[in-house]
Protein backbone atom coordinates (compact mmCIF):
# COMPACT_ATOMS: atom_id res chain seq x y z
CA UNK A 1 0.00 0.00 0.00
CA UNK A 2 1.17 3.67 -1.29
CA UNK A 3 1.58 6.46 1.18
CA UNK A 4 -0.97 8.28 -0.37
CA UNK A 5 -3.45 5.13 -0.39
CA UNK A 6 -2.31 4.92 3.71
CA UNK A 7 -2.79 8.08 3.88
CA UNK A 8 -6.74 8.02 2.59
CA UNK A 9 -7.40 4.83 4.70
CA UNK A 10 -5.82 6.91 8.05
CA UNK A 11 -8.43 9.91 7.57
CA UNK A 12 -11.57 7.63 6.92
CA UNK A 13 -10.61 5.66 9.79
CA UNK A 14 -10.65 9.10 11.58
CA UNK A 15 -13.66 10.01 10.31
CA UNK A 16 -15.68 6.94 11.14
CA UNK A 17 -14.86 7.54 14.54
CA UNK A 18 -16.22 10.47 14.46
CA UNK A 19 -19.55 10.06 13.66
CA UNK A 20 -19.55 6.70 16.04
CA UNK A 21 -18.36 9.70 18.75
CA UNK A 22 -21.21 11.77 17.76
CA UNK A 23 -23.58 9.05 17.72
CA UNK A 24 -22.74 8.01 21.34
CA UNK A 25 -23.28 11.44 22.10
CA UNK A 26 -27.10 11.61 20.59
CA UNK A 27 -27.95 8.44 22.17
CA UNK A 28 -26.60 9.89 25.63
CA UNK A 29 -28.75 12.51 25.12
CA UNK A 30 -32.14 11.18 24.30
CA UNK A 31 -31.31 8.56 27.25
CA UNK A 32 -30.77 10.96 29.29
CA UNK A 33 -34.54 12.96 28.67
CA UNK A 34 -36.25 9.48 29.31
CA UNK A 35 -36.63 8.68 25.58
CA UNK A 36 -36.49 5.07 24.14
CA UNK A 37 -33.72 4.68 21.51
CA UNK A 38 -31.98 1.97 19.56
CA UNK A 39 -28.17 2.20 19.38
CA UNK A 40 -28.21 0.65 16.09
CA UNK A 41 -30.39 3.06 14.78
CA UNK A 42 -28.45 6.26 16.17
CA UNK A 43 -24.78 4.33 15.41
CA UNK A 44 -27.01 3.85 11.38
CA UNK A 45 -27.94 7.03 10.96
CA UNK A 46 -24.80 8.86 12.16
CA UNK A 47 -22.40 6.40 9.64
CA UNK A 48 -24.17 6.72 6.91
CA UNK A 49 -25.38 10.88 7.03
CA UNK A 50 -21.72 11.38 8.00
CA UNK A 51 -20.48 9.74 4.92
CA UNK A 52 -22.89 10.75 2.52
CA UNK A 53 -22.58 14.54 3.46
CA UNK A 54 -18.27 14.51 3.92
CA UNK A 55 -18.00 13.64 -0.15
CA UNK A 56 -20.20 16.85 -1.52
CA UNK A 57 -19.03 19.14 1.37
CA UNK A 58 -15.15 18.82 0.87
CA UNK A 59 -16.05 18.77 -2.91
CA UNK A 60 -17.61 22.43 -2.08
CA UNK A 61 -14.56 23.36 0.49
CA UNK A 62 -11.96 22.80 -1.97
CA UNK A 63 -13.88 24.30 -5.06
CA UNK A 64 -14.62 27.56 -3.33
CA UNK A 65 -11.97 27.85 -0.62
CA UNK A 66 -10.64 31.28 -2.24
CA UNK A 67 -13.99 33.03 -2.18
CA UNK A 68 -14.66 35.33 0.24
CA UNK A 69 -16.45 33.97 3.33
CA UNK A 70 -20.49 35.48 2.91
CA UNK A 71 -20.55 33.78 -0.66
CA UNK A 72 -18.88 30.71 0.50
CA UNK A 73 -21.32 30.32 3.53
CA UNK A 74 -24.21 30.85 0.96
CA UNK A 75 -22.64 28.32 -1.24
CA UNK A 76 -22.30 26.05 1.58
CA UNK A 77 -26.20 26.14 2.89
CA UNK A 78 -27.30 25.97 -0.30
CA UNK A 79 -25.34 22.81 -1.46
CA UNK A 80 -26.39 21.66 2.25
CA UNK A 81 -30.30 22.06 1.44
CA UNK A 82 -30.20 20.36 -1.59
CA UNK A 83 -27.80 17.33 -0.41
CA UNK A 84 -29.38 16.56 2.96
CA UNK A 85 -32.70 15.32 2.34
CA UNK A 86 -31.57 13.00 -0.32
CA UNK A 87 -28.43 11.80 2.29
CA UNK A 88 -31.36 11.41 4.64
CA UNK A 89 -34.13 9.67 2.50
CA UNK A 90 -31.08 7.55 1.40
CA UNK A 91 -30.29 6.77 5.01
CA UNK A 92 -33.69 6.09 6.14
CA UNK A 93 -33.98 3.34 4.09
CA UNK A 94 -31.21 1.95 5.05
CA UNK A 95 -31.88 1.92 8.50
CA UNK A 96 -35.45 1.44 7.59
CA UNK A 97 -34.04 -1.90 6.19
CA UNK A 98 -31.40 -2.86 8.56
CA UNK A 99 -31.94 -1.18 11.86
CA UNK A 100 -35.27 0.46 12.67
CA UNK A 101 -36.30 2.58 15.43
CA UNK A 102 -40.02 0.22 15.64
CA UNK A 103 -41.33 -1.90 13.00
CA UNK A 104 -42.24 0.47 10.13
CA UNK A 105 -41.99 0.96 6.43
CA UNK A 106 -39.23 3.26 4.85
CA UNK A 107 -41.70 5.71 3.57
CA UNK A 108 -43.63 5.65 7.28
CA UNK A 109 -39.85 6.39 9.04
CA UNK A 110 -38.79 9.34 6.16
CA UNK A 111 -42.22 11.07 6.52
CA UNK A 112 -42.54 10.62 10.41
CA UNK A 113 -38.72 10.91 11.45
CA UNK A 114 -37.21 13.74 9.42
CA UNK A 115 -37.06 15.93 12.31
CA UNK A 116 -34.07 15.18 14.17
CA UNK A 117 -31.97 13.80 11.44
CA UNK A 118 -32.43 17.31 9.87
CA UNK A 119 -31.35 19.21 12.80
CA UNK A 120 -28.43 17.18 13.18
CA UNK A 121 -27.45 17.35 9.87
CA UNK A 122 -27.24 20.88 9.62
CA UNK A 123 -25.93 21.28 13.02
CA UNK A 124 -23.08 18.59 11.98
CA UNK A 125 -22.43 20.09 8.56
CA UNK A 126 -22.24 24.09 9.74
CA UNK A 127 -19.96 22.88 12.99
CA UNK A 128 -18.17 20.60 10.35
CA UNK A 129 -17.77 23.64 8.12
CA UNK A 130 -16.75 26.06 10.53
CA UNK A 131 -13.90 23.42 12.07
CA UNK A 132 -12.52 22.79 8.73
CA UNK A 133 -12.52 26.58 8.03
CA UNK A 134 -10.72 26.80 10.93
CA UNK A 135 -8.53 24.20 10.95
CA UNK A 136 -7.47 25.93 7.45
CA UNK A 137 -7.32 28.94 8.14
CA UNK A 138 -4.82 28.45 10.92
CA UNK A 139 -2.98 26.03 8.32
CA UNK A 140 -2.07 28.65 6.16
CA UNK A 141 -1.49 31.18 8.82
CA UNK A 142 1.46 28.79 9.67
CA UNK A 143 2.28 28.17 6.52
CA UNK A 144 2.78 31.94 6.24
CA UNK A 145 4.83 32.12 9.56
CA UNK A 146 7.32 29.54 8.68
CA UNK A 147 8.12 31.58 5.71
CA UNK A 148 8.12 34.50 7.35
CA UNK A 149 10.82 33.01 10.10
CA UNK A 150 12.27 31.30 6.97
CA UNK A 151 13.27 34.56 5.26
CA UNK A 152 13.93 36.19 8.32
CA UNK A 153 16.12 33.66 9.03
CA UNK A 154 18.01 34.20 5.70
CA UNK A 155 17.93 37.89 5.92
CA UNK A 156 19.36 37.38 9.50
CA UNK A 157 22.17 34.99 8.23
CA UNK A 158 23.03 37.77 5.16
CA UNK A 159 23.24 40.11 8.17
CA UNK A 160 25.93 38.15 10.22
CA UNK A 161 28.01 37.16 7.41
CA UNK A 162 27.86 41.39 6.07
CA UNK A 163 28.42 42.34 10.01
CA UNK A 164 31.30 39.16 10.06
CA UNK A 165 32.68 40.88 6.65
CA UNK A 166 32.40 44.48 8.28
CA UNK A 167 34.84 43.26 11.31
CA UNK A 168 37.15 41.99 9.11
CA UNK A 169 37.52 45.08 7.33
CA UNK A 170 37.81 46.80 10.59
CA UNK A 171 40.16 44.36 12.11
CA UNK A 172 42.48 45.04 8.96
CA UNK A 173 42.18 49.46 9.54
CA UNK A 174 43.60 48.68 12.92
CA UNK A 175 47.73 47.96 13.17
CA UNK A 176 48.55 44.49 12.35
CA UNK A 177 52.07 45.06 13.87
CA UNK A 178 52.72 47.97 16.56
CA UNK A 179 56.09 49.44 15.56
CA UNK A 180 58.81 49.64 18.13
CA UNK A 181 60.91 52.16 19.61
CA UNK A 182 64.12 52.00 21.28
CA UNK A 183 63.55 51.92 25.12
CA UNK A 184 59.63 51.50 24.59
CA UNK A 185 57.55 48.56 24.16
CA UNK A 186 53.85 49.07 23.21
CA UNK A 187 51.48 46.50 23.12
CA UNK A 188 47.44 46.48 22.82
CA UNK A 189 44.02 45.04 23.12
CA UNK A 190 40.68 45.74 21.39
CA UNK A 191 37.88 43.85 22.39
CA UNK A 192 34.15 45.42 20.90
CA UNK A 193 30.93 44.69 22.68
CA UNK A 194 29.17 43.60 19.33
CA UNK A 195 30.98 42.35 16.05
CA UNK A 196 31.94 45.52 15.49
CA UNK A 197 32.94 48.35 17.44
CA UNK A 198 33.64 52.00 17.79
CA UNK A 199 36.88 52.33 19.47
CA UNK A 200 40.00 53.00 17.65
CA UNK A 201 43.85 52.58 18.26
CA UNK A 202 46.95 53.38 16.91
CA UNK A 203 50.70 53.65 16.36
CA UNK A 204 52.76 55.16 13.70
CA UNK A 205 56.38 55.29 13.37
CA UNK A 206 57.09 59.14 12.45
CA UNK A 207 60.64 58.36 12.18
CA UNK A 208 63.69 55.77 13.91
CA UNK A 209 63.29 57.24 17.42
CA UNK A 210 59.38 58.87 17.39
CA UNK A 211 56.42 56.75 18.30
CA UNK A 212 52.77 58.44 17.71
CA UNK A 213 50.40 56.71 19.68
CA UNK A 214 46.72 57.45 19.56
CA UNK A 215 43.47 55.55 21.43
CA UNK A 216 40.05 56.95 20.69
CA UNK A 217 36.16 55.59 21.66
CA UNK A 218 33.11 56.74 19.10
CA UNK A 219 30.39 57.58 20.82
CA UNK A 220 27.93 54.62 20.55
CA UNK A 221 28.12 50.76 19.43
CA UNK A 222 27.57 48.91 16.75
CA UNK A 223 27.98 49.66 12.94
CA UNK A 224 27.11 53.30 13.06
CA UNK A 225 30.31 53.36 15.74
CA UNK A 226 32.24 51.08 13.41
CA UNK A 227 31.73 53.68 10.31
CA UNK A 228 32.90 56.63 12.46
CA UNK A 229 35.68 54.62 14.00
CA UNK A 230 37.18 54.25 10.33
CA UNK A 231 36.40 58.04 9.45
CA UNK A 232 38.30 58.77 12.32
CA UNK A 233 41.37 56.21 11.73
CA UNK A 234 41.57 57.72 7.95
CA UNK A 235 41.95 61.58 9.11
CA UNK A 236 44.17 61.00 11.82
CA UNK A 237 47.22 58.95 9.36
CA UNK A 238 46.37 61.93 7.18
CA UNK A 239 46.90 64.48 9.57
CA UNK A 240 49.45 62.53 11.66
CA UNK A 241 52.81 63.79 10.37
CA UNK A 242 56.40 64.28 12.49
CA UNK A 243 56.37 67.66 12.36
CA UNK A 244 53.06 67.64 13.43
CA UNK A 245 51.67 68.35 17.43
CA UNK A 246 49.61 66.67 18.96
CA UNK A 247 47.26 69.48 19.59
CA UNK A 248 47.58 70.33 15.89
CA UNK A 249 46.27 67.28 14.81
CA UNK A 250 43.66 67.36 17.38
CA UNK A 251 42.27 70.16 16.02
CA UNK A 252 42.44 69.13 12.08
CA UNK A 253 40.80 66.05 13.04
CA UNK A 254 38.10 68.48 15.12
CA UNK A 255 37.83 70.15 11.85
CA UNK A 256 36.89 67.17 9.88
CA UNK A 257 34.55 65.89 12.28
CA UNK A 258 32.24 68.71 13.35
CA UNK A 259 31.55 69.21 9.43
CA UNK A 260 30.64 65.63 8.76
CA UNK A 261 29.25 64.26 12.09
CA UNK A 262 25.66 63.44 12.97
CA UNK A 263 24.00 65.47 15.80
CA UNK A 264 24.37 63.87 19.60
CA UNK A 265 27.95 61.94 18.46
CA UNK A 266 31.37 62.63 19.24
CA UNK A 267 34.77 61.04 19.55
CA UNK A 268 37.00 60.96 22.69
CA UNK A 269 40.65 60.99 21.68
CA UNK A 270 44.09 60.88 23.20
CA UNK A 271 47.17 61.62 20.69
CA UNK A 272 50.46 61.66 21.76
CA UNK A 273 54.01 61.17 20.31
CA UNK A 274 56.41 59.26 22.54
CA UNK A 275 60.12 60.60 21.72
CA UNK A 276 63.01 57.76 22.53
CA UNK A 277 65.97 60.55 22.88
CA UNK A 278 64.58 62.67 24.75
CA UNK A 279 62.09 60.28 26.80
CA UNK A 280 59.14 62.28 27.15
CA UNK A 281 55.44 61.79 25.79
CA UNK A 282 53.89 65.14 24.27
CA UNK A 283 50.74 64.92 24.19
CA UNK A 284 47.03 66.09 23.68
CA UNK A 285 44.05 64.63 25.61
CA UNK A 286 40.03 65.54 23.54
CA UNK A 287 37.68 64.48 26.45
CA UNK A 288 39.41 61.33 26.77
CA UNK A 289 40.02 59.21 30.01
CA UNK A 290 43.27 60.27 31.29
CA UNK A 291 46.23 57.85 30.50
CA UNK A 292 47.48 56.71 33.85
CA UNK A 293 51.23 56.77 34.47
CA UNK A 294 52.62 54.41 36.84
CA UNK A 295 56.18 54.76 38.60
CA UNK A 296 57.05 52.30 41.20
CA UNK A 297 54.64 52.16 43.38
CA UNK A 298 52.72 55.85 42.90
CA UNK A 299 50.70 56.26 39.96
CA UNK A 300 49.60 59.63 38.10
CA UNK A 301 46.72 60.10 35.84
CA UNK A 302 47.58 62.57 32.98
CA UNK A 303 44.83 65.43 32.53
CA UNK A 304 42.07 65.69 30.06
CA UNK A 305 42.96 69.22 28.50
CA UNK A 306 40.60 69.07 25.93
CA UNK A 307 37.24 68.77 24.18
CA UNK A 308 35.79 65.64 22.77
CA UNK A 309 35.96 65.96 18.79
CA UNK A 310 33.40 66.59 16.83
CA UNK A 311 31.36 69.47 18.61
CA UNK A 312 33.31 72.16 19.16
CA UNK A 313 34.63 73.77 16.00
CA UNK A 314 36.64 76.77 17.42
CA UNK A 315 38.12 74.61 20.24
CA UNK A 316 41.52 75.47 20.60
CA UNK A 317 43.69 71.97 21.73
CA UNK A 318 47.09 72.45 23.65
CA UNK A 319 50.14 70.65 24.15
CA UNK A 320 51.28 68.61 26.90
CA UNK A 321 54.67 67.06 27.97
CA UNK A 322 55.27 64.38 30.67
CA UNK A 323 58.73 62.42 31.15
CA UNK A 324 58.66 58.62 31.27
CA UNK A 325 61.58 57.13 33.24
CA UNK A 326 63.09 53.65 32.71
CA UNK A 327 60.56 50.88 34.44
CA UNK A 328 57.64 53.27 34.18
CA UNK A 329 54.07 51.92 33.01
CA UNK A 330 51.87 53.99 30.75
CA UNK A 331 48.02 52.84 30.09
CA UNK A 332 45.90 54.27 27.79
CA UNK A 333 42.33 52.83 27.74
CA UNK A 334 38.99 53.12 26.83
CA UNK A 335 36.13 53.08 29.49
CA UNK A 336 35.10 49.86 28.46
CA UNK A 337 37.80 49.16 30.08
CA UNK A 338 37.50 50.29 33.53
CA UNK A 339 33.82 50.42 33.62
CA UNK A 340 32.77 47.01 33.36
CA UNK A 341 31.14 45.87 35.51
CA UNK A 342 31.31 42.72 38.01
CA UNK A 343 28.58 40.25 39.44
CA UNK A 344 27.87 42.68 41.85
CA UNK A 345 27.39 45.98 39.79
CA UNK A 346 30.73 47.29 40.65
CA UNK A 347 33.03 48.54 37.90
CA UNK A 348 36.16 47.34 37.90
CA UNK A 349 37.77 51.15 38.35
CA UNK A 350 41.10 52.79 37.15
CA UNK A 351 42.24 52.37 40.85
CA UNK A 352 42.13 48.59 40.54
CA UNK A 353 43.93 48.62 36.84
CA UNK A 354 46.97 50.28 38.71
CA UNK A 355 47.51 47.92 41.45
CA UNK A 356 47.22 44.95 39.10
CA UNK A 357 50.68 47.07 37.27
CA UNK A 358 51.95 47.77 40.41
CA UNK A 359 52.52 44.20 41.39
CA UNK A 360 53.39 43.05 37.74
CA UNK A 361 56.75 43.77 36.45
CA UNK A 362 56.23 41.99 33.11
CA UNK A 363 57.08 43.04 29.58
CA UNK A 364 54.72 45.21 27.98
CA UNK A 365 53.00 42.26 26.19
CA UNK A 366 52.66 39.86 29.30
CA UNK A 367 51.32 43.11 31.08
CA UNK A 368 48.78 43.19 28.70
CA UNK A 369 47.66 40.03 28.54
CA UNK A 370 47.17 39.70 32.21
CA UNK A 371 45.00 43.48 32.35
CA UNK A 372 42.97 41.52 29.55
CA UNK A 373 42.43 38.39 31.53
CA UNK A 374 41.42 40.37 34.72
CA UNK A 375 39.08 42.17 33.18
CA UNK A 376 37.86 39.61 31.54
CA UNK A 377 37.33 37.34 34.47
CA UNK A 378 35.87 40.42 37.00
CA UNK A 379 33.05 41.04 34.43
CA UNK A 380 32.73 37.19 33.32
CA UNK A 381 33.14 38.27 29.93
CA UNK A 382 30.23 40.14 29.61
CA UNK A 383 31.62 43.64 28.01
CA UNK A 384 28.78 46.29 28.25
CA UNK A 385 30.96 48.38 25.68
CA UNK A 386 33.72 48.14 23.43
CA UNK A 387 37.07 48.08 25.44
CA UNK A 388 40.62 49.04 24.43
CA UNK A 389 44.17 49.07 26.01
CA UNK A 390 47.63 50.21 25.43
CA UNK A 391 50.06 49.32 27.58
CA UNK A 392 53.93 51.24 27.16
CA UNK A 393 56.37 50.15 29.04
CA UNK A 394 59.51 52.13 29.13
CA UNK A 395 62.70 49.69 29.10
Amino acid sequence: MGISESSLLMRLVRQQAIYLSVAAIIAAVFWAIGQPVNPATVILYALCLGNLLTTPMHYIRSRFSRQPSPLKWLIFLATLIVVGPVAYVLSSVLVAWLAPPTPQSAGHLIRTGWKFPSLAVAVYGVMSFLYVETRERLERRNLELQHSIELTSAQLEIQEQELERAREIQESLLPKEIPQIPGFEVATSWLPARVVGGDYFDALRLGEHRLAICIADVAGKGVSAALLMASVQATVRAFARETEAPAHVCSRVNSVLCGNIDAGKFVSFFYGILDADRRTLEYCNAGHPGPLLVSGNTTRQLPTNGAVLGVFPAWKYVNEKVTIASGDKLLLFTDGITEVCGRNGEEFGEAQLATIVKRNSESACALNRILVAQVTEFCASHFQDDATLMVVAAQ
